[in-house]
């Protein structure tokens, strides 16, 4: 017996086999026992002695029956160990830890298969299948088919004389679609004109199918402009002659509605006319739910098209606030949901804006829900204010290629010794250095730009959270807020106490002084419904309450046109709708304007044409609130 031992090396296991391989030899049968015994018998019989080499170590018993242990690993020895790679993450060769141990030292593709394995009795059933269906005079192994295919004479390729006959016959044709030799040009001058009549006739269905889509588009777009003539007629024209028999009422009647196919999910977040192109206003579109927080947008709108934005602006973050600059119009400043201030120009053709506020230049930590252009500082610089939920109500300067923060006043419960959240602010019209500032506790702070560390007053009016504070056109005394806890307040700033308290039996999202009267202004409930106040005529009641979207939908903003007699509104599907106001929602105090005719004609002022607003702007001194 002859033992061979192969040694294979893989990354699991050392396998070990053991193969034996016994000789043949010719056997002899013994006459004893009668059993046959090989011819070298006689040798293996033999007693074996053991030969002992002379330079064999001699140990001891001890010696011999101590046991050594031999570790065997998968490692392969010939392996590189030192494999590097170019790490395109982090910029640098990095050492690779992993290294395939594996060595192949012999590969025998075969094809046999074991009798007893799944793939044998596959094969065998197929056989078996043949052999039943063709039968075994049809099998190719047997040997009546191989004697078939003995007697079939082979073609002789070589032999030029045989090629006829191994060539295939290409079959005859139907007489029929054979042309007849004997026609004449005439005929084939007929056939090429009844061809170019079908094309003809091709082309002129074609053509016809043409001016027809020519023709609808040209109607929708003449039904479209007539539309939107009739709607200019009612911009322009309009008067609710109803208006002449209820004294204390007022309508408002629906214009354009904006809306983009990109705003799906986004709520309108922030509303703002330019000062200088009064039909153009901005629109930040975001999302209140910090649940729901993606992308966000900036749109700029025309009465003009309302089909479509003039500029439109893609951000990262949801957009919370903006303001356009009252000089410079092609300024805009926006406030994101991640705390960021950029500043964009409409100037540029790049959607990025030119400034941005990050971590290193004092960005807020929370979302901003509120920024202000002010004038420039003695450097001529400009400069914008913003306020967030981290309490803090920082000025923006922009300097060159970034903006320079300055930390204006830190909001802070003095009872709580904690920080107040900011969800609103306004400066004063005349008083440059004077702001109110509104908290998510419904606390509303009296804050000047010279005194960082106090406030001036603190007003306790709202129970949640303040989402606006709005101070008079021209009373310098009286400001406007409210609140999610559904009211609306009107204070004087010298008082602790509100002046006026309007429910509005749900939660209000925005409110807004109209430009026209010191006496007139509007607020959004989250029901979709537009409530006008005049205090000169009524001081307990809304002389409209007015729901313009549908149910489901809740109003966010409002704000007033700086000439025409129009307010716009937002929802929280991203759509904003324009209304008109009636008569009886713009007029003017009779003793203010009589006063300021009175001023007028006393001057000696004379009028030189048709001015470009609509309504008479007084001096602020004249506003009336309670008179």
């Amino acid at each position: 017996t002859v033992i061979i031992i192969v040694i294979h090396t893989c990354i699991s296991d050392i396998h070990i086999f053991l193969l034996n391989n016994i000789y043949s030899y010719p056997f002899t049968k013994d006459e004893d026992d009668g059993t046959e015994v090989g011819d070298g018998a006689d040798e293996w019989m033999q007693r074996k002695t053991l030969i002992k080499p002379p330079d064999q170590v001699d140990l001891t018993e001890a010696e011999l029956k101590e046991e050594f242990t031999r570790i065997l690993t998968t490692n392969n020895p010939h392996a590189p160990q030192n494999i590097v790679r170019y790490s395109f993450k982090e910029r640098s060769y990095k050492r690779i830890g992993g290294i395939d141990q594996l060595a192949i030292h012999f590969m025998l593709a075969g094809n046999l298969l074991h009798e007893d394995s799944d793939e044998a009795r596959q094969q065998r059933a197929r056989q078996e299948e043949v052999t039943e269906v063709g039968g075994s005079e049809d099998r190719p192994e047997s040997v009546e088919h191989q004697a078939k295919r003995r007697d079939q004479k082979l073609k002789n390729q070589f032999k030029f004389t045989e090629r006829p006959s191994q060539t295939l016959n290409n079959p005859l044709r139907v007489k029929s679609n054979v042309k007849s030799v004997l026609d004449t040009n005439w005929v084939i001058y007929d056939a090429y004109m009844e061809e170019l009549q079908k094309q003809n006739k091709e082309r002129q269905k074609a053509s016809l199918k043409k001016e027809e889509e020519k023709s609808k588009k040209k109607t929708i777009l003449v039904e479209t402009e007539v539309s939107f003539l009739s709607f200019v007629k009612n911009f322009k024209y309009f008067e609710d002659s109803s208006d002449e028999f209820r004294e204390q009422e007022g309508t408002l009647l629906p214009l354009w509605k904006f809306q983009h196919d990109k705003v799906k999910g986004l709520a309108v977040t922030s509303l703002c006319w330019n000062q200088r192109y009064k039909d153009l206003f901005a629109v930040g579109l975001g999302s209140y739910d910090f649940t729901k927080q993606g992308y966000g947008m900036v749109l700029f709108y025309s009465l003009k098209n309302p089909t479509f934005p003039e500029y439109s602006y893609i951000t990262l973050s949801g957009v919370m606030c903006l303001d356009i600059h009252a000089k410079l119009s092609h300024l805009v400043a926006v406030g994101f949901y991640n705390g960021c201030i950029a500043v964009y120009n409409l100037k540029e053709k790049s959607t990025q804006p030119m400034y941005r506020s990050t971590a290193k230049s004092g960005m807020h930590t929370d979302p901003v829900w509120q920024v202000k252009w002010q004038k420039d500082d003695l450097d001529s610089n400009h400069n914008l204010f913003s306020v967030s939920s981290d309490g803090r109500v920082v000025s923006w300067t922009l300097v060159k290629n970034e903006l320079v923060f300055t930390e204006i006043i830190k909001l802070s419960m003095a009872f709580l010794f904690s920080t107040a959240c900011g969800t609103s602010f306004d400066f004063h019209k005349q008083i440059d250095y004077l702001f109110l500032v509104g908290t998510e506790e419904g606390k509303i702070f009296k804050c000047s730009k010279a005194y960082s560390s106090q406030f001036l007053e603190t007003y306790d009016g709202h129970h949640m959270s303040v989402h606006a504070v709005r101070w008079n056109y021209f009373h310098p005394k009286v400001f406007l807020s409210c609140s999610a806890d559904w009211t609306v307040k009107i204070w004087d700033h010298t008082v602790r106490t509100p002046m006026f308290t309007f429910d509005m039996n749900s939660a209000v999202g925005d409110v807004a002084w109209s430009p026209y009267s010191s006496t007139v202004f509007a607020a959004v409930t989250t029901d979709g419904k537009v409530h006008v106040f005049d205090l000169s005529i009524n001081k307990y009641e809304a002389l409209c309450q007015q729901p313009v979207v549908p149910k489901k939908a809740k109003l966010t903003h409002i704000d007033f046109n700086l000439v025409y007699p129009i307010i716009i509104v937002g929802d929280d599907r991203g759509c904003v709708t324009t209304l008109k106001l009636s008569p009886n929602l713009r007029k003017k105090p009779k003793v203010r304007l009589a006063h300021w005719q009175h001023r007028k004609s006393k001057a000696g002022l004379k009028r030189r044409g048709p001015t470009r607003a609509i309504w008479p702007r007084p001096h602020l001194s004249q506003g009336c609130l309670i008179g």
